[in-house]
């Protein structure tokens, strides 16, 4: 074993966040980690990565048979240990360059930086990986996929004896998770160890060789996924029973909401990114969106929003009004909310209280003469934070602290609380657990029982497929195919999104 930990426990006040766990680690081993939000998972790692450090927790690991006292990343780094968290830690304003050789960059004589150097060893490496992008790029052009994407060759290019990677393909594209998974595999053979951390169980059982459930804390079970199924490991996630995973209720399409007519979109550089796209969105109904990583998902959602690109053409009509094309407060106004797929940067303060979050994008709801009547939007706050099931001590949890589900509830009730008659879902469950995956889906089934209308871009065609009455697959900006519930498969969509016709 390239790694053991044994009787691991760490406390906080109040609350138990890891109780007597025990997990190893073989040499060219990939040992998957699952659980669901707030299991654990989080809280093992940064223990074996250094940054809670030795002392502040009872038992001990061991690395190649040395027990490990670390004090921060910075030790764990010495040995041997390197992670890629799912928050990701590049510098926006920095290039892909820059930030793969952050704190390593290689020196001439006198102490200055080699830029030649750098920019070959940096290209050497994403060629390497298999990763296409321009080394002297700005990390803040780049999409969150190709972010990710940076995040691991930064880390890949270390040559770390064990990689941790935590939700490592939450912001990647299918394309872009085959070449991950295939670069894990190259790593097996080499005798790197890594530790997988992942809601995507598909994923899980492709690529590990063994799985730990992590359950309130402690270690409930290790299963060799040769002889292990995704059954089991769910029901040992949540301890209990689970019916489908997709629990799509489809109700009976009504008035068209919303219509989209040629619509044509440049990007603020004047390049061509949406290209004649027409649908119509229908009360009741789930639109599902789909197509690979730079297709234009999500700046479609965002167009439609108000808050990017310039309209060259086409129309957008809610309830037969026209939209418009760069007003954000009147769409919400009109009836149209958006769930953005980075709730970290775009939904939420993450400072502040889940109350004050919430009440974010309805304000004029709770508010007279110009002051909040904190009653008013305690009541309707409550409400929602109820009917969303969110896990919390209460009201004035700071929601930086929150799980990552529970974090997403926050954004789809700050969401509701406009009381809109479309909701545009961005990747509404990615890096949350099964558990909280079917709270959303089932908060779906109840919106269009209500007669309202969803538009839900998903990176994972099974949610595409489970969850949509409609599907339509971009290509490039354009419209590649539009499918019915009962023809789709995984098989089309990707053509679909590969190619025309």
């Amino acid at each position: 074993m390239i790694l053991r930990a044994q009787n691991l426990t760490k406390k906080f006040p109040g609350v138990t966040a890891l109780s007597d766990v025990s997990f190893d680690l073989a040499h060219g081993e990939i040992h998957a980690l699952c659980g669901e939000n707030g299991a654990g998972k989080s809280t093992l790692i940064k223990l074996l990565s250094g940054i809670h450090a030795h002392g502040s927790y009872e038992g001990h690991f061991e690395v190649a048979g040395v027990e490990a006292r670390l004090n921060g990343i910075a030790d764990a780094a010495h040995i041997g240990i390197s992670v890629i968290y799912q928050e990701l830690s590049l510098v926006d304003e920095m290039t892909v360059a820059e930030n793969i050789f952050l704190g390593c960059e290689p020196r001439r004589w006198g102490g200055l930086v080699d830029w030649g150097k750098m920019h070959q060893d940096t290209k050497a490496l994403l060629n390497r990986f298999q990763v296409n992008l321009d080394p002297e790029t700005l990390v803040r052009n780049l999409g969150i996929g190709q972010k990710q994407l940076v995040e691991i060759v930064k880390a890949l290019g270390k040559n770390s004896k064990v990689l941790i990677l935590d939700e490592p393909t939450a912001a990647l594209s299918e394309h872009e998770v085959q070449i991950l998974l295939d670069i894990l595999r190259d790593l097996r053979r080499r005798g790197i160890a890594c530790i997988y951390i992942s809601h995507k169980l598909e994923e899980v059982f492709a690529i590990a060789d063994r799985i730990t459930v992590l359950r309130d804390g402690k270690s409930i079970v290790t299963l060799s996924t040769k002889i292990a199924n995704k059954d089991e490991v769910i029901a040992k996630m949540v301890g209990r029973e689970l019916g489908e995973l997709f629990p799509r209720r489809a109700s009976a399409p009504g008035n068209v909401l919303l219509e989209v007519k040629s619509l044509s979109v440049d990007d603020a550089m004047g390049r061509r990114r949406l290209h004649d796209v027409s649908f119509n969105l229908r009360a009741g109904e789930v639109l599902g969106i789909g197509g690979l990583m730079g297709a234009g998902r999500t700046e479609l959602l965002m167009h439609l929003y108000g808050s990017w690109g310039g309209r060259q053409s086409g129309s957008v009509r809610l309830h037969g009004a026209e939209l418009s094309s760069n007003s954000p407060a009147k769409t919400l106004r009109a009836g149209l909310a958006l769930v953005s797929e980075d709730r970290r940067r775009y939904g939420l303060i993450l400072e502040e209280e889940i109350s004050f979050n919430l009440s974010l994008s309805s304000l004029p709801e709770v508010t007279q003469w110009g002051f909040i009547n904190h009653h008013t939007e305690d009541t309707r706050n409550r409400q929602i934070f109820d009917h969303l099931g969110v896990r919390a001590t209460g009201l004035q949890a700071i929601v930086g602290r929150l799980s990552g589900g529970n974090q997403q509830k926050v954004v789809i009730g700050k969401a509701l609380l406009t009381n809109p008659q479309v909701v545009m879902l961005d990747e509404p469950t990615r890096g949350i657990d099964v558990g909280a995956k079917i709270e959303i889906y089932e908060m779906i089934n109840r919106l269009t029982a209500a007669g309202k209308a969803v538009l839900l871009v998903s990176s994972e065609l099974p949610e595409l497929i489970g969850m949509s009455d409609r599907i339509l697959m971009l290509r490039e900006g354009q419209i590649g195919g539009s499918f019915d519930r009962g023809e789709v498969t995984q098989e089309k969509l990707l053509q679909a999104a590969m190619e025309f016709g």
